[in-house]
């Protein structure tokens, strides 16, 4: 910036004449100005630049705990995980809880899981922590697949486990949720409390208003289960809450196996949904290996005698 030519110019002025400092933070004459993207008027107009804000703070960094600030940390979030996510190829998320003891059947259960998807060409998103999330990380290492673990800042630290190739922690939640269903073409959900349930509803929503499509939502364990879904019948379905249908968003298994090959069929209508003859790593066909048939949509009967509804037609 030069000073001023005009011999009548003196540096306490403007060429107004008027002095520089009375119009400093003043708006312009028409009233209005323009803070970024802001249009500013009367009252709201009487803000400092952004510039002069940044370049003369010099108090303590609160600034670090403002929304503006927070929105860029959100958005990093995102470019991370997009980023680190982006070539990991087909993938299913597995959720359960994490306090699931090491050893026990649910804990061996996700292990199978996990092992199974692996085997058949899928890498295994997990929310990185221990229980079952740790017990499907396990076998997917177990079955030479990619193991993704997407944590999770908590007051009671939790970390990663063990058997994480590939982890991502996150402050937000719901950049995390973001990722388990952007980079998965189904959901595999294991017994659990209220994240698990908190991810399995959130994925019904989404199938349920064409958020996402051909997204089959698979629970393992129907003695666990079967309550849950009686209750929606019973009650949400009897009290007008929910549809019928609504009830097709999920299918209830007992066999690792099966849940497997249930994903893997809404798996490749998830990358090919226009239909034709997708490809599928696990030779699966419309039947499975007990001989009971299934729809189109992957309806059926379980052959372990629990609850197996269809998938939903538009979704």
């Amino acid at each position: 910036m030069g000073m001023s030519t005009d011999p009548k110019h003196s540096p306490g002025q403007d060429p107004s004449g008027k002095p520089a400092t009375e119009r400093r933070d003043a708006p312009p004459v028409n009233g209005i100005r323009h803070k970024g993207p802001l249009e500013l008027r009367r009252k709201q107009a009487k803000v400092t630049m952004s510039d002069q804000t940044l370049l003369d703070t010099k108090g303590p960094g609160q600034f670090v705990h403002t929304d503006p600030w927070r929105v860029l940390r959100i958005q990093s979030e995102f470019v991370e995980g997009f980023g680190a996510l982006a070539d990991l190829g087909p993938a299913v998320s597995v959720f359960g809880s994490a306090r699931t003891v090491p050893g026990s059947p649910n804990y061996e259960l996700g292990v199978e899981v996990g092992r199974k998807l692996a085997e058949a060409g899928l890498a295994v998103i997990t929310g990185g922590g221990p229980g079952s999330m740790e017990a499907a990380n396990k076998g997917a290492v177990q079955g030479n697949g990619v193991s993704v673990g997407l944590g999770i800042e908590l007051p009671f630290e939790q970390g990663m486990n063990q058997w994480v190739d590939l982890g991502i922690n996150f402050r937000y939640f719901f950049a995390r949720k973001t990722m388990f269903v952007k980079y998965a073409q189904g959901f595999i959900v294991l017994p659990g409390g209220l994240g698990t349930l908190d991810e399995l509803f959130e994925a019904m929503v989404l199938v349920q208003t064409r958020k996402v499509t051909s997204f089959p939502i698979v629970l393992v364990g129907t003695a666990f289960w079967s309550p849950l879904v009686e209750w929606i019948q019973n009650t949400l379905v009897s009290e007008g809450m929910v549809s019928e249908e609504d009830l097709d968003l999920i299918q209830v298994v007992d066999d690792p196996a099966l849940a497997v090959e249930l994903v893997v069929e809404g798996a490749a209508r998830h990358r090919n949904p226009t239909g034709g003859a997708p490809a599928s790593n696990s030779g699966t066909n419309s039947s499975t290996s007990s001989g009971t048939t299934r729809g189109t949509n992957g309806g059926g009967n379980n052959r372990e005698g629990g609850t197996r509804a269809k998938a939903n037609p538009a979704g």
